[in-house]
């Protein structure tokens, strides 16, 4: 890569960093505003992570150093995505961007995350990675599968700035059965993955009902800090990969100021809508019961794998 591109590089992945508050504050602000409430400012997640930040950290005696360093790796796997995935540039700036890799990083965040919980030493934390691991057995192979059927679409490999590219110079002929498949096996996925309703409930603290919540109760101060802020950046990533993969129609594939331009007001107003559509989803759907994700989850796995027939069939 040239010097130009790893700046661009660069610099959109420290974009995806910024907004990743903003788009976690947009999707509440649609929310509260479709349920006709005033809701918080969409600059609220931002005074939280600098409220947490500046705190101390308080753990339990029960806790060892894999606790600690939890915080960590989450963070760090979620800053490795990002400087990955395309976002207004089909780029890449380190050889990672395979998307069997990008599947493996995200599960290597829920392990992580799923230990945090046990580590806790709380009946809740290992309630809360109990139900994280029940749902991760069929959310990746509908991930793997849905992205597949991209890459295969595509014919560029498994590299994300080249199936983003390649989609792009294919023009409407893209659109597809397969494409629009995948596309929603990814959304609910995309669901799931981020603890959102119907599969979880992000904004409760019940017993009942608390998957993600419950698997970061016991962090306090920077720790809890580094837990949210990596949580907001897997919901945002998703969201970039949504925007790059299924509907890269505007993305740049070259580093020019004015590719550059166009594509990120393009990407912008995708993941503005993208927002919209997440806060509708959860306004006009209610949390399942615990036991009945996994029927949703299945109807997941079933689209990408229909996908992926329909590329061969059709």
């Amino acid at each position: 890569m040239t010097p130009l591109e790893v700046a661009v590089e660069l610099g959109q992945a420290l974009l995806l960093v910024l907004i990743s508050p903003l788009m976690y504050g947009l999707v509440s602000k649609f929310k509260a505003l479709m349920q006709r409430r005033v809701g918080p400012s969409i600059l609220q997640p931002y005074r939280d992570l600098r409220k947490l930040f500046s705190r101390n950290e308080v753990t339990s005696k029960d806790c060892s150093w894999l606790f600690r360093g939890i915080p960590y790796v989450c963070m760090a796997s979620m800053l490795v995505l990002a400087l990955v995935v395309p976002f207004i540039f089909t780029g890449v700036l380190a050889p990672f961007g395979d998307l069997v890799t990008v599947v493996y990083i995200f599960t290597l965040y829920r392990f992580t995350m799923v230990l945090g919980g046990l580590e806790g030493g709380s009946t809740f934390g290992g309630m809360g990675s109990s139900r994280e691991l029940m749902m991760s057995v069929l959310i990746e192979p509908a991930l793997l599968i849905s992205i597949a059927t991209i890459a295969v679409m595509s014919g560029a490999g498994t590299d994300m700035g080249s199936v983003s590219e390649a989609i792009v110079r294919m023009g409407l002929a893209a659109v597809s059965p397969a494409l629009i498949l995948a596309a929603a096996s990814f959304l609910i996925t995309l669901l799931a993955e981020n603890a959102r309703i119907p599969f979880d409930n992000p904004t409760t603290h019940l017993e009942l009902t608390m998957v993600h919540e419950a698997m970061i109760l016991e962090y306090s101060g920077r720790g809890l800090a580094m837990m949210e802020l990596s949580s907001m950046m897997r919901l945002t990533i998703f969201m970039a990969m949504m925007s790059s993969l299924f509907l890269p129609w505007g993305i740049a594939y070259e580093p020019d100021p004015m590719s550059l331009s166009v594509s990120l007001i393009v990407t912008l107003a995708k993941m503005l809508l993208m927002a919209f559509v997440l806060a509708l989803a959860e306004s006009i759907l209610c949390k399942t019961r615990l036991f009945k994700t996994p029927n949703l989850l299945t109807v997941s796995f079933t689209l990408s794998l229909l996908a992926m027939i329909s590329l061969y069939i059709l």
